[in-house]
C-alpha cells in the first residue's frame, strides 16, 4: 500500500457519511472562525475609541484675572470635546459616578474645584500641581481602565504643554522687555560714561582752578596780614589828620574873613577914588588950575585908578580863593574826621579778612585734595560707566531680538520641545495586524489540534500490512498536513483580502504558515503515536504553553525567565516572528531562519512519530484494540 493510497483512504473515511462529512467541514473551519472573527474583531479598536463613551466633570471654579474670571477647566474641556478622541459626555459629579457603576460611561475625568488655582500656583508662594481625577470601574472593562489611564497622560500632556507655553510666552515676552530695557540702560551707561568723561575732564579743570585760587589766596592771606600790619597805626593817624586838617580849615576860614576884609576895603578904596577924582577935579577946576594941570592930575589920578582896581581885582579874586580854600579846607576837615570815624572799622574789616583769608587757603587746600579725589574718583566712574556699557551692550547681543510672531512660535517649541520622530523599520498598520501573525499561528495550532479529533493518526491496517514505519508515518501526517494547508489557504484569504491586512511576501508567508502547520501536525502526530489519548491532551496544553510564549502580544522579554527561555525551542514562536518578518516587510533572512527551525522541528516530530510506529510494529498491546477516549 503505497502513501497516496493510504491519504485517499483516509479521506474515503472522512467522506463516507453525512454525519462524518458535517463534522469534517466543521472542524475544518474552526481556524477561520478563531483567526478570522477575532482579528476582524480586533482589526483596528484604536481608530474607533471616538465610540467609547467618557464622562466630563469639570467642577473648575476658575481665577481672577483682572476684572474677569478664567476657568481653565473649561478650556481644557472644550479642547477634548474638539478633538474627539473619545466619546466624552460633559456631565455633574452625580451623573457621573452613577454612569460609571451603572456601565452607562467606562471612565470618569474631572477637573476639580481648584484646578485653575493650581494650575497657576507656580506663580505664587504656595505652588501645587493641578489634579486630574481618573475614575474607571474594571467591571465595565479592565482595558478600559488602561485607555482612560492613556486618555489622562494625553490630557496631561496637553494641559502641561498649554501651561508651559503660557510660561514660556511670557517669560520670553519678559525677555524682550528686558532687551527693551538693557538698550536704554546702555544707551543711558553711554550717555552716563560720557558726561562722566566730561565731568572729569571739568573735575581736572576744577583742580587745576583750585590749585590757581589756592595760590592766589595764600598771596591774599600774606598781603593781607601785611595790610593789617601796615593799617593797624591807621587810626591813630587818621585822627591825628583829622585833627590837622580841623586846624587847618580853622586856619584858613580865618584867612578867608581877612581877604574877605582886605577885599571890602580895596573895593572901598576903588569906589572912594572915584568920587574923590571928581572932587579934586572940580576943585582943582573951581580954583582956576592950568587945565593942563589939571590934566595931568586927572591922568595920574586915572592911572592910579586903574593900579587900584587892578590891585582890586587881584584883592578879590585871593578873596574868592581864599574862600574856596577855607571851603576845600573844611571839606579836608570833615573827610578827614569821616575817616578818623571809619578807620578803626576798616582796620578791623583788614584784620577779619586777613583771619578769612588764612581760612579761605585752608579751605581752598582742602578743595585742591577734594578736587583730585574728585577727578580720579570721575575716572574710575567713568572705566565704570564704560564696562557698564560694555556688559549691558553684551547682555542685549545675548538676549535674542524676536518678534511676537517668533515668541509666539518660540513658547510652541518651549512647550513641546521634543517631536518624536518614529522611524520604523517594519510597520504592520494597524492593531489587528500586529496580532495577525500570532493569532494565524495559534489558529494553525488549533485547527491541527481539531482535526486530530477525527483523523486517525496511524493506519492500524497500514501498521498491519506495512513495515516500513518511514511510510506509515508520513502517510499519517500527509493527511492533517494537506488538510492543515487547506485551512492556512482559506485562513490568509481572509486576513489578506477580507480583512485587507497587507503582506509584504504574501508567497512566503503563506508558506510559512503552512509550513507551521504542517509542523504542528507532525508533533500532534508524535504525541498520538506515543501517547494515545494522553498525548492528545497534551497536544492542548502544549498549545497553551505556546500561547503564553510565543510573543504574540507583549514582548517574550517580559515573561518569568522560565517562560522566557521555552519561547527560544517552541514551533509557535519560530512561526510568530517568521509571519511577522515576511508581512511586515521585514529581514528575509530572519524568515528563512524561523523557517528552517520549523522544517527542522518538523523533521523531528516526523521521525519521533516513525520511531514510536516501529514500536507499534513489533509489540501490539491491548491498547491497540481498545478504543481511545478522544478517537
Amino acid at each position: 500500500m503505497k502513501i497516496p493510497q493510504m491519504i485517499r483512504a483516509e479521506f474515503a473515511r472522512l467522506w463516507a457519511t453525512k454525519m462524518a462529512r458535517l463534522a469534517f467541514a466543521a472542524l475544518m473551519c474552526v481556524p477561520l472562525l478563531y483567526g478570522g472573527l477575532y482579528l476582524w474583531a480586533n482589526q483596528d479598536p484604536y481608530a474607533r475609541l471616538d465610540q467609547v463613551p467618557v464622562a466630563l466633570v469639570v467642577s473648575d471654579a476658575g481665577v481672577a484675572e483682572g476684572e474677569s474670571t478664567r476657568v481653565i477647566g473649561d478650556e481644557v474641556a472644550q479642547n477634548l470635546i474638539d478633538d474627539g478622541s473619545f466619546d466624552w459626555h460633559r456631565v455633574s459629579a452625580k451623573d457621573a459616578e452613577r454612569g460609571v457603576a451603572n456601565g452607562v460611561y467606562d471612565f470618569t475625568v474631572t477637573l476639580p474645584k481648584d484646578f485653575s488655582e493650581a494650575l497657576q500656583s507656580s506663580q505664587t508662594d504656595d505652588p501645587h500641581r493641578a489634579d486630574v481625577v481618573l475614575t474607571t470601574n474594571d467591571a465595565n472593562s479592565y482595558l478600559a481602565t488602561t485607555i482612560g489611564e492613556q486618555a489622562v497622560q494625553r490630557i496631561q500632556k496637553q494641559i502641561v504643554q498649554s501651561v508651559n507655553r503660557e510660561a514660556a510666552r511670557s517669560l520670553l515676552d519678559g525677555i524682550a522687555q528686558v532687551r527693551g530695557s538693557l538698550i536704554e540702560a546702555t544707551d543711558g551707561a553711554s550717555e552716563l560714561t560720557d558726561g562722566a568723561a566730561t565731568a572729569r575732564d571739568g573735575a581736572g579743570e576744577l583742580h587745576a582752578g583750585t590749585q590757581t585760587a589756592a595760590e592766589g589766596s595764600g598771596r591774599l592771606a600774606s598781603g593781607l596780614s601785611q595790610l593789617r600790619d601796615a593799617t593797624a597805626s591807621l587810626p591813630q593817624s587818621t585822627e591825628t589828620l583829622a585833627g590837622g586838617a580841623a586846624q587847618v580849615a580853622a586856619g584858613n576860614a580865618t584867612v578867608a574873613q581877612y581877604g574877605r576884609e582886605a577885599a571890602d576895603v580895596s573895593q572901598r578904596a576903588i569906589d572912594a577914588l572915584a568920587a574923590d577924582r571928581a572932587a579934586v577935579l572940580q576943585d582943582l577946576a573951581n580954583a582956576n588950575v592950568d587945565p593942563a594941570v589939571i590934566d595931568r592930575v586927572s591922568g595920574a589920578m586915572d592911572r592910579i585908578g586903574g593900579d587900584l582896581t587892578s590891585v582890586n581885582a587881584q584883592v578879590q579874586g585871593a578873596s574868592a580863593q581864599l574862600d574856596t580854600l577855607a571851603g576845600g579846607a573844611q571839606q579836608v576837615a570833615d573827610g578827614s574826621r569821616q575817616l578818623a570815624d571809619a578807620t578803626p572799622q576798616l582796620t578791623n574789616g583788614i584784620a577779619t579778612a586777613a583771619d578769612g583769608s588764612v581760612a579761605l587757603d585752608d579751605g581752598l587746600a582742602q578743595l585742591v585734595e577734594g578736587s583730585g579725589e574728585l577727578q580720579s574718583g570721575l575716572g574710575d566712574l567713568t572705566n565704570g560707566a564704560g564696562q557698564l556699557r560694555d556688559a549691558l551692550a553684551e547682555g542685549v547681543d545675548a538676549l535674542p531680538d524676536s518678534s511676537d510672531d517668533l515668541r509666539g512660535d518660540q513658547a510652541s517649541n518651549i512647550a513641546s520641545p521634543v517631536d518624536v520622530q518614529t522611524s520604523r523599520v517594519t510597520s504592520a498598520g494597524s492593531y489587528g495586524a500586529g496580532l495577525a501573525p500570532f493569532f494565524m499561528s495559534l489558529a494553525a495550532w488549533i485547527g491541527i489540534y481539531a482535526l486530530f479529533l477525527i483523523l486517525k493518526p496511524v493506519s492500524r491496517r497500514a501498521v498491519t500490512a506495512l513495515h516500513t514505519p518511514l511510510r506509515v508515518t508520513l502517510a499519517g501526517w500527509a493527511t492533517p498536513a494537506l488538510l492543515g494547508a487547506t485551512q492556512m489557504l482559506a485562513l490568509f484569504a481572509i486576513v489578506a483580502f477580507a480583512l485587507r491586512f497587507d503582506f509584504s511576501h504574501p508567497v512566503a508567508a503563506y508558506g510559512t504558515i503552512a509550513l507551521a502547520s504542517a509542523t504542528f501536525a507532525a508533533i500532534i502526530l508524535a504525541l498520538n503515536v506515543w501517547l494515545g489519548s494522553v498525548g492528545q491532551f497534551l497536544g492542548l496544553v502544549l498549545m497553551v504553553v505556546q500561547l503564553v510564549t510565543a510573543g504574540g502580544t507583549f514582548p517574550w522579554q517580559t515573561l518569568p525567565p522560565s517562560l522566557a527561555t521555552l519561547h527560544h525551542y517552541l514551533p509557535m514562536s519560530f512561526a510568530v516572528d517568521g509571519l511577522r518578518q515576511l508581512m511586515y516587510g521585514g529581514d528575509l533572512a530572519d524568515a528563512a531562519s524561523e523557517a528552517v527551525k520549523l522544517a527542522l522541528v518538523l523533521v523531528i516530530a516526523v521521525l519521533v512519530a516513525a520511531l514510536g510506529v516501529a514500536k507499534t510494529m513489533r509489540s501490539r498491546t491491548l491498547k491497540d484494540l481498545q478504543p481511545s477516549l478522544i478517537g
